[in-house]
Parts: C-alpha cells; sequence; structure tokens
C-alpha cells in the first residue's frame, strides 16, 4: 500500500486562506485535491440555491415546458416512463409528484420483472390504449430513438429527460431532449443524475406558472469614464443571459439611433437602478432629446432585501459574493444581475419547501448513482441531507425508522449504505414500483406496509446475491487466472438479472481488476454489468464491442448492456483482447494524503474540519490525515469473524484517540508492538454504541514508525 501527499506550493495555500478567510489546513487540503479554481471553491463553501445553474440553459427545457403546459391546458394524459434503479425510482417519483401538481392526469411505469432497460413499444401500446399522448422519459430515453419514432407513428410525444451518454451521431427525434452530456446541449454541467434533470425541469415548470415566464428582459446600467460614459446592457430570458453590450459614449459625439442601443433594447422591458441618477446621465451621454422607456427596480428589490435600499450598485458590487469568487472583479452589471435574479427568485416564491422536500430525492439519487459530488451537486446533495436529516419526506421517514437512523445526522455514506440499497433493492427484484409508490404514497398504513415489503425484497436480494456469490467465485478465479490477473469476464444463466452489478463490483473490489457479469435469459438474450478498476474508463471496453450488442450504456465506471446470447462467446474474445491491451494502474493501492498532521492537532475539532468537507462520494473521498510517530497507549483484538479487528487507543499528548483497524488484527505482534510508535494514516469518525457517540479514528494503513 502506497501513501501519497501531493506538494503544493505554501504561497498558493497563503492565498486561498487570505482570499477566502479560510483556516491555512482547509486550504492545504483544498490545494492538494486541486480545488483552487473560484468557480469549483463556491460549491465547497456556499449552500444557497441561487448558485444552481438555471435550467433553461439547456436548449430544449423551453420546448418541454411548452409541451407540459400544452398537456395542462388540453387536459391530457402523461406517462412518466423511468428506470428501475434507485435513480430511475427518484426520478419517476420527483416528476410524477410535480406532474399531477400541475393538474395532470399522471401516471407511471418503469421496466419490470424481465423487461429490458429503456422504453419500450409495450409501453407506447397501452399508453394509447388508454388514450394518452404524452410521455416524458426519466433517467433513460436518449438510446430509444426505434421506440421514439413508434410513439410518434401512434401519435403520441416524447420528451427525453436523460444523463447518459449518447451512442448515436443524433438524439432520437423527440419533442425535446434534455441531457447534459449531449454536445452543445448549453447546459454548463454534465454530470448531473437522472433526478437531477428531471428536478431541473420540475423547477422550470414552477417558473413557468410565474409572470416572468418568456418575459424579455434587459438590465441596463450607465457609468461615467473620464470625459465619457459607458452604457451596458444585459438581455435576459427565463432569467438566463442571452446577451450583452457595452458602449463607450461621448457627449455630442452620436445620438441613440446611431448606437447598438437601439436594436439590443428593442421589444424589452428594461429595467435600472436608481432610475433618476440614470435618466440623468443617459440624458448627458445621448442629449436631453433621448428617451429610453425603463424601469427602476431599485425599490421594488428593497423590500424583499433590505440591505439594497438605498445602496448603488458600486456598493453593491463591494459586498457581493461575485467578488470572492469570481476571475475578477464583478462589474455592476454583474452586480446588478446578481441582485436583479435573487429578487426574481424570492418574489415568485421559488425555491421553497417545495425544494426542500424533493431534494431530498435528487440527494438520494445523486449518491446512489455515484455522480462526482462537485460543481452543483455539492449544493443539491448537502440541502438535500439537510432537509433529510430535519424533516425527511414521509415515504423516506419510513426507511430511516426502519433502518434505525432516526435521530441519527445521516451523511451521503450514510445514504449510500443505509437508504440506497434497500430503494434500489425494489428493481433488482423485478418490483420497481414497489419503491415509487412509497414515495408517493399519502397513508401512513399504506406507506408502513409499503417500506415493509421494500426491506423484504432487500432481504431476498442480499441472499440471491450470497447465494450466487457462492456460484460465481470459483468461475470468478479461474476467469481471472486465465486473463493473468488483468480483468475478470463470467457469465452463467444462475445469476439473477437484478444482481449482475453488485456482483461485478465485488468482483472488481476482489480481485482489483475490471469486471464483466451476465446472465443469459430464457428470450434467448445475454444482459451483463461492466465494473471498473485501477483506473478504466468502462466506456471504451463498451465502445470496441459495440457491433454485438442491442443496447449498452451507463457511466465512466459503471455501465450495462444486453446482446443476442450466441454473441456472448465473441463478446469475451473482444473484451479480453480489448482489456489485455489498455494500460491499468499497478494495482497497488494508493492512498492520497490530505494532511500531515503535528500530534497537536489531532483533537475533537478535526471532526468540524471533516464536516466541512462534506458530502462525500464520487469525487470527493473523505479526509485521509497522515501522523508520524505515534505511541500506542493500549491495543486490543476485537471481533468473532474469520477476519478480526484491531482496536487501539493512540497517544497523541494532549489527546487520547480510540482508533480501529478493521480486518488487520494479525498486524499487531508481527510488524509492531505496543511499545513501538507508528506512522499512520486515518480517516476522522464517530462511533455510534447504544445511543451514544464518540469520535473515532479508522485506520487505513500503518507502519512501525523508523
Amino acid at each position: 500500500m502506497r501513501w501519497r501527499k501531493r506538494d503544493v506550493a505554501p504561497q498558493a495555500i497563503r492565498d486561498l486562506a487570505e482570499r477566502y478567510g479560510l483556516p491555512l489546513l482547509d486550504t492545504s487540503i483544498l490545494a492538494r485535491r486541486g480545488v483552487t479554481d473560484p468557480a469549483d471553491i463556491l460549491y465547497f463553501l456556499e449552500d444557497d440555491l441561487r448558485f444552481l445553474h438555471n435550467p433553461f440553459l439547456f436548449g430544449g427545457m423551453e420546448d418541454a415546458v411548452d409541451r407540459v403546459l400544452l398537456a395542462v391546458d388540453e387536459e391530457e394524459k402523461v406517462l412518466v416512463f423511468g428506470d428501475r434503479d434507485t435513480d430511475g425510482v427518484t426520478s419517476t417519483a420527483l416528476l410524477v409528484e410535480a406532474l399531477r401538481g400541475l393538474g395532470l392526469d399522471t401516471r407511471y411505469r418503469l421496466p419490470s420483472e424481465e423487461e429490458k432497460y429503456g422504453l419500450s413499444r409495450a409501453a407506447v401500446d397501452e399508453f394509447v390504449a388508454d388514450y394518452g399522448s404524452l410521455i416524458i422519459t426519466v433517467d433513460c430515453g436518449i438510446s430509444n430513438h426505434a421506440e421514439v419514432a413508434y410513439a410518434a407513428e401512434r401519435g403520441v410525444d416524447v420528451i427525453i429527460l436523460d444523463h447518459h451518454v449518447l451512442q448515436a451521431a443524433e438524439p432520437p427525434a423527440a419533442l425535446a431532449v434534455i441531457d447534459p452530456k449531449i454536445e452543445g446541449c448549453g447546459y454548463p454541467f454534465r454530470d448531473l443524475s437522472g433526478c437531477g434533470v428531471a428536478y431541473k425541469l420540475a423547477w422550470a415548470l414552477r417558473f413557468a406558472r410565474t409572470a416572468l415566464y418568456k418575459q424579455e428582459l434587459a438590465l441596463l446600467n450607465v457609468r461615467p469614464v473620464n470625459e465619457a460614459y459607458v452604457i451596458e446592457a444585459v438581455r435576459l430570458s427565463n432569467l438566463a443571459e442571452t446577451g450583452r453590450l457595452s458602449e463607450t459614449i461621448v457627449p455630442g459625439m452620436v445620438d441613440l439611433a446611431s448606437t447598438r442601443l437601439v436594436p439590443f433594447l428593442q421589444g424589452r422591458q428594461i429595467f435600472v437602478w436608481d432610475g433618476e441618477l440614470q435618466k440623468r446621465m443617459l440624458a448627458k451621454a445621448l442629449g436631453s432629446a433621448a428617451e429610453v422607456n425603463c424601469y427602476d427596480v431599485r425599490p421594488d428589490v428593497a423590500r424583499l432585501i433590505p440591505q439594497a435600499a438605498g445602496a448603488s450598485l458600486l456598493r453593491l458590487s463591494e459586498l457581493s459574493k461575485l467578488k470572492k469568487y469570481g476571475a475578477q472583479a464583478p462589474s455592476e452589471l454583474d452586480t446588478f444581475v446578481s441582485v436583479f435574479t435573487s429578487f426574481a427568485l424570492r418574489s415568485a416564491g421559488l425555491y421553497g419547501d417545495t425544494d426542500n422536500s424533493v431534494l431530498q430525492l435528487v440527494a438520494l439519487s445523486t449518491i446512489a448513482d455515484l455522480m462526482p459530488l462537485r460543481d452543483e451537486n455539492r449544493i443539491l446533495v448537502r440541502l438535500g441531507l439537510e432537509s433529510l436529516n430535519r424533516k425527511p419526506r414521509p415515504g423516506l421517514a419510513e426507511l430511516v425508522a426502519r433502518q434505525n437512523a432516526a435521530g441519527k445526522r445521516l451523511s451521503a455514506i450514510d445514504v449510500a449504505w443505509q437508504l440506497s440499497p434497500v430503494v434500489n433493492a425494489a428493481g433488482r427484484m423485478g418490483q420497481p414500483e414497489v419503491a415509487v409508490k412509497l414515495l408517493l404514497a399519502d397513508q401512513p398504513a399504506e406507506r408502513a406496509a409499503l417500506a415493509d415489503r421494500l426491506l423484504e425484497l432487500n432481504q431476498e436480494r442480499r441472499g440471491l446475491g450470497a447465494q450466487c456469490w457462492d456460484a460465481v467465485l470459483p468461475l470468478a478465479r479461474k476467469a481471472a487466472d486465465e486473463a493473468g490477473g488483468k480483468y475478470v469476464i463470467v457469465g452463467d444463466g444462475g445469476i439473477h438479472r437484478g444482481i449482475t452489478g453488485i456482483l461485478a463490483s465485488r468482483l472488481a473490489e476482489t480481485f482489483r481488476a475490471p469486471a464483466v457479469t451476465a446472465t443469459f435469459m430464457d428470450d434467448g438474450t445475454a444482459v451483463g454489468s461492466v465494473r471498473s478498476a485501477r483506473g478504466l474508463n468502462v466506456k471504451g471496453l463498451l465502445e470496441y464491442c459495440e457491433e454485438l450488442f442491442n443496447d449498452y450504456g451507463g457511466h465512466d465506471a459503471a455501465a450495462g448492456f444486453s446482446m443476442p446470447a450466441e454473441r456472448w462467446p465473441r463478446f469475451v474474445e473482444m473484451a479480453g483482447t480489448y482489456l489485455a491491451a489498455v494500460d491499468l494502474d499497478d494495482g497497488e493501492e494508493l492512498i492520497d494524503v490530505d494532511a500531515e498532521l503535528p500530534h497537536e492537532y489531532v483533537r475533537p475539532d478535526l471532526l468540524d474540519l471533516s464536516e466541512r468537507f462534506e458530502p462525500y462520494g464520487e469525487g470527493n473521498p473523505p479526509l485521509v490525515f497522515m501522523a508520524k510517530g505515534v505511541p500506542i497507549a493500549a491495543a486490543d483484538i476485537v471481533g468473532k469473524s474469520e477476519k478480526s479487528h484491531l482496536k487501539l487507543t493512540l497517544n497523541f499528548g494532549k489527546n487520547l484517540w480510540p482508533a480501529m483497524w478493521w480486518g488487520e488484527a494479525e498486524r499487531f505482534q508481527r510488524d509492531f508492538g505496543l511499545s513501538d510508535r507508528l506512522d499512520l494514516v486515518f480517516k476522522v469518525g464517530k462511533n455510534h454504541w447504544n445511543g451514544t457517540e464518540t469520535p473515532q479514528l479508522v485506520i487505513l494503513d500503518a507502519r512501525k514508525a523508523e
């Protein structure tokens, strides 16, 4: 096991600390993790929903919103079609809830039993028979070209909400396609979960019920510069910036008609800040005959944002958070846009109680689908977890109670271990509708029954997984030996379709190699899952073998596919050729160290530091610290399993810390003894026992100090 602490420039650490008002230890960790860009740091430090990206940056969002609003007006029936995993279940529940909130007759469908992933002709036919006219796919659809075309033939419009990679040259010919991974989609962040994409549509639909929807606006600001005036303007549509203009005018040199302002502002409602001052400067710049009809928005803003009362844009610029996170100091116009956007969102009643509830679903999906916890995902998950811990929505409250987690502060890692697998179990066992019903149920008795059923399905899934693991492990060992330990490919008809992903993940972890697990269906189809290890991007493998597949898709580290079973031997051959040739990491486990701590720094407030960097998960692993020459105060071997654990008490001078080293009891007295000092790498956590919470170190690796 190799430890690595990246070098960072001391001056860079000091600069970050000064700019953001952070302790040096915090900024050294940020720098060591490569988080130095102001836009990235913003999402580590801020929780305000206004920092989320505008949904209308998606090129297809307005078309999607207009089609849903038409369905409301025409009292159409709408079908939400989702996927069977946690992301698909939460996406389905979120959007069904949003559409029903608009008064739409909304039903949902997910692949059940042995149905394949994605929209199907059977689903279209059933919906047409029920006189439906609009299908919205969530967490799927981007690969359903034929099914979308078939729906159009049957007179049904389709809106695709997905987050998977487009495998074809063009997306399906749907009425609107909203997928952040499509090049040129207009959205600045590619790693939303499927539920995150559904949330963006739900938010846009709420915005569309306000007077601001499709209102073409312009913000105008005039400021003096030497002997001239700079006239700046920005155009907004659905609060998204669509254009910006700056003109420098020397008084008496040009009239209004000769500037670019007229065509830029034409047909738009113009807002200014401090109307009297702006009108005076416009008259000086363009002459008293020039007339620009504009509305002074400052008094309206001041009623909702009191600190704006009487303040100039220059003063607000000095107070703005944009100053901290911008690559350069914000202009007065930048500040105007920021203040106006905050005012518009508050006055429209957005980002309220509705968001507190639905963000729990977004957080659950983002964690379960291993989306990188960076950019706006950090705010979505952080606020979703905060809401979950404060007041879990009814369906999730049932699961929290049954997992004995009520009253405990749930972290992203807790959710990944205690909630996500239970929700996921419904789909793995072919009954994803059980999980959706739980999330949507109104009656306490129904929720209780559904929660019990979900836990039963999870127990069935775990039992099935244990049985399949025992059967698959010998096959996997043989396959790994034949591949020289570089990869593992296993296919067997006895594997349940719902746990191919679980088995592939476990094989990848066990053999520290990329793993493929497949089962063979009664209809002659092979269905499989791929999981990454040692730095492999599985997309390359699937693209290499794409000629064999009926369908495939997924993420960089995890994916799935289906193909005719007779092609399986050819797949094993082609995948083996690809994986044997690709460069992988050397296989030695690498531990990245965030900071080396002097003994006096290892004190209880280290927990506060650790919590400041939450949520942890994909792209943001828990903090790892290193300390050297630490005396051992006590040692005990605990546990009755095959591999016992080592419980140490470590002496950091003023503070004694309990520490657990899971599964490594054999290291005591073999590699070091009670009288030795240790160099160690560790995480900081909490131990929960009998309702009591105590700080604890979790040792990742240790060696006798030299």
